[in-house]
């Protein structure tokens, strides 16, 4: 078989998979829209999309996996990324831990051991992590998030600017949280230019292709595998992704790390974002959330898929390597 024929062969098999699970995944129709930001509240609650995307460059998707959606809190993963490439890891462990809470993504609570958010997964890291990088980057700090963004997806990405001015109008909250963190040193500059940034990178317009390609640039040690372009530094990816498997699913990452078994980032705009070490990324949309504010229907496919195809990282029998090794022969 030609190499050719080789990855149409791939390319279909995993296609079907993909077909599948959204096909069994569909019905679903629980959970409710993410109301509390308005614009949030105006989305179709019924899209569903799905895709995966190979680190040799194949994309398979099905639905309305090029429905446009605004990425929230998935940024949290590449922010953070962002933060150890630009200023090492000791530095950002000053200001954000990387132990699982178990509480809301909201929530206004700090580790009593050291003052500063348990997390960068949750919204009270996210926003410590934004004011990392914009003390760092000042002016330029959103464009540099936005180009590394990009770099991951394989195209230019742009902010959502009604969902960002919703979420800066009304999220009064998490102003609070930031200035929290300025007055226990977590942040250490402006908490309101830190919390800008954090509100207008939620705000920033994805897909599930786009974050299927995104998964699988960080599946691939932060190079696209389609363009070749270096996104994200090795040693950050290799962070970020395990604080993603024990922390990217608020309060349901232990029975998502059972089940599931895939470092992921969920979002309250409907998104999931998957990695498949070396091998896969996988982005879902589906706005209906659950009440930890995870999608619903996103939870559905992901534990669909990875049943179907072996993901577990524990998986016993080696099952995902050998079914993937499949599709890529």
């Amino acid at each position: 078989m030609t190499a050719g024929v080789a990855s149409e062969a791939s390319a279909y098999g995993l296609q079907a998979v993909v077909e599948e699970v959204h096909a069994r995944a569909l019905p679903d129709g629980s959970g409710h829209l993410a109301d509390y930001i308005p614009e949030l509240a105006q989305v179709s609650p019924d899209a569903f999309g799905l895709a995966v995307a190979t680190t040799d460059g194949h994309l398979c998707s099905a639905g309305d996996a090029d429905a446009p959606f605004t990425i929230q809190s998935i940024s949290k993963a590449f922010a953070y990324c962002i933060a150890l490439e630009l200023l090492g890891r000791d530095k950002v462990l000053e200001h954000v831990g990387v132990e699982p809470s178990g509480d809301a993504f909201n929530a206004i609570v700090f580790d009593p051991a050291t003052n500063r958010p348990y997390n960068p997964m949750v919204n009270a890291g996210a926003i410590a992590v934004a004011g990392l990088i914009q003390a760092h980057a000042g002016a330029e700090a959103f464009d540099l998030v936005l180009d590394r963004l990009s770099a991951a997806a394989g195209r230019p990405l742009d902010m959502d600017d009604a969902v960002y001015r919703s979420e800066a109008t009304t999220g009064h909250r998490n102003k609070g949280i930031a200035h929290l963190l300025r007055a226990t040193g977590a942040i250490r500059g402006d908490a309101d230019a830190a919390v800008d940034l954090y509100f207008r990178v939620c705000a920033i317009r994805v897909t599930a292709a786009n974050l299927a390609r995104m998964g699988a640039t960080l599946a691939n040690i932060g190079e696209n595998p389609v363009t070749g372009r270096a996104a994200f530094a090795v040693d950050a990816v290799r962070a970020t992704l395990s604080v993603m498997f024990t922390c990217g699913m608020y309060d349901y990452a232990g029975n998502w790390a059972l089940d599931v078994g895939v470092p992921a980032k969920s979002g309250v705009g409907g998104g999931i974002l998957g990695v498949v070490n070396r091998q896969l990324g996988i982005g879902t949309f589906s706005p209906r959330l659950d009440a930890k504010g995870n999608s619903a229907r996103g939870i559905r496919a992901f534990h669909e898929l990875a049943e179907e195809l072996g993901l577990h990282v524990f998986d016993p029998t080696n099952r995902g390597s050998a079914l993937l090794g499949v599709f890529r022969s």
